[in-house]
């Protein structure tokens, strides 16, 4: 299936009065800091906690009434699991998800408070997606890739199309970037609805596959990345996300784990909004000067908030 804008417009219509419209936030002291005019989508506010919930919910919305019925399986490090989860429980589907090991404990208790059953893995020694393939099988769940699924990118795309309607025309759109579904969405959108958009990938410093795969023109995969964004320790983008990225992205751009502390703390301080290190990415790009953006209108995709207090605690004191 090739993902289009139109399916990202038939998800918004399923998400409609279920996903939150999560507002935009904007700070004269973020503005001052970085000479542009910056629209801050808060995802961190949508519900399970990341934008996550948009493509999960379509997802599921979007098999069939037995598909439901028997339930589902996805594999993740947190706010996927936590969106099936949860979406799962709002539709009736069985959940079940594979979670590493060291996944952080508020994501897992989150998880399995949605009324999921977790199956851990090693992600150091194990193949998720070989362990989830062969788990689906066994039980005829249907899987749900956290990012390498039309119907997951064609959800979080509404995430963006709602940021340009209430903002209007942008000059540059700034995009956290794991496995790619996030970023995916957002350039099926910007393309349709603010075409002269230059749309950036930000990725932390020590996972950068992203951006050697668009250097490459081929999909580049890595060892599991070790950074405080682990929402983003993929190892390489997807079948369905490479292809549009590849097409339609201005650029990918990195930021280092000190840049995602020092927005944590700007977001708590300032902003008094609780953002995790994955959901600081594009903002960094911004505050690091990773992305130019001086006199320009910014768009900036805070993509989560679930970050376990006793670390968020750790990253502020640090």
């Amino acid at each position: 299936m090739t993902v289009s804008y139109a399916d990202v417009e038939a998800a918004a219509r399923r998400l409609d009065g279920v996903a939150h419209r999560t507002p935009v936030l904007t700070s004269r002291t973020a503005d001052a800091r970085t000479g542009a005019k910056l629209f801050f989508k808060a995802e961190a506010l949508q519900r399970a906690g990341a934008f996550k919930f948009r493509g999960a919910y379509n997802a599921i919305a979007a098999l069939s009434a037995a598909e439901r019925r028997r339930g589902v399986l996805a594999f993740s490090s947190g706010n996927h699991a936590q969106a099936i989860a949860y979406a799962g429980a709002l539709q009736g589907a069985p959940t079940v998800i594979v979670m590493p090991h060291d996944a952080p404990a508020i994501k897992v208790a989150a998880t399995e408070g949605y009324g999921a059953e977790v199956v851990r893995y090693d992600r150091y020694a194990e193949d998720r997606e070989a362990v989830s393939r062969r788990l689906a099988e066994e039980r005829g769940l249907t899987m749900i890739p956290p990012y390498d699924h039309p119907e997951v990118i064609a959800g979080q795309g509404t995430a963006v199309k709602e940021l340009i309607e209430e903002t209007g025309p942008l000059d540059v759109i700034l995009v956290c970037l794991g496995g790619g579904g996030l970023l995916a969405g957002s350039l099926l959108v910007a393309r349709a609805l603010a075409p002269e958009a230059a749309i950036y990938g930000v990725e932390p410093e020590a996972g950068n596959d992203g951006q050697m795969s668009l250097a490459k023109g081929e999909i580049v995969r890595i060892p599991v990345p070790v950074s405080i964004a682990d929402g983003a320790l993929t190892t390489h983008l997807g079948q369905h996300t490479f292809p549009i990225i590849r097409r339609e992205v201005t650029g990918i751009v990195t930021v280092p784990d000190a840049a995602l502390v020092a927005s944590m703390r700007f977001f708590v301080e300032r902003m008094k909004l609780v953002v995790e290190p994955t959901g600081c990415l594009a903002a960094a790009a911004a505050f690091e000067g990773a992305v130019p953006v001086a006199g320009l209108r910014v768009g900036i995709i805070l993509s989560g908030g679930n970050v376990d207090p006793a670390a968020l605690a750790r990253h502020l004191a640090a």
